[in-house]
């Protein structure tokens, strides 16, 4: 069982920057895969971003590629998302996710096995 733990929400104005943060509580953090992921009101939840278990791959939704920055530390069970250039439109609630999973196929929701509650964005115009 892995738990999960979003921090970092919050409001910004349009071209703002956030970093958000997720612990994760495995004990075997490196063999997972992790993702951020976002749900507005109305629509289906998406993959933002992820990264395999060591971190040398990578995956980015085309609306945020060039903005937002996964990363991982496998030492602190830490998992980041730095998000820059914030936009209206990535206004929604984030969510961090863990696949029990090495393979580098990374951006499937369905991977997915564990869910952190989320933590809401909001990007002011």
């Amino acid at each position: 069982q892995v738990q999960l733990v979003e921090s970092g929400g919050g409001l910004v104005q349009a071209g703002g920057s956030l970093r958000l943060s997720c612990a994760a509580s495995a004990r075997t953090f490196s063999r997972y895969a992790m993702g951020w992921f976002r749900q507005a009101p109305g629509k289906e939840r998406d993959v933002v971003a992820a990264i395999n278990w060591s971190g040398g791959t990578t995956y980015y939704a085309d609306s945020v590629k060039g903005r937002f920055t996964i990363s991982r530390d496998n030492a602190k069970n830490m998992v980041y998302l730095q998000m820059d250039s914030l936009k209206p439109e990535d206004t929604a609630v984030y969510y961090c996710a863990a696949a029990s999973s090495m393979s580098n196929r990374v951006a499937a929701i369905t991977l997915y096995d564990f869910w952190g509650q989320g933590t809401q964005v909001t990007v002011s115009s």
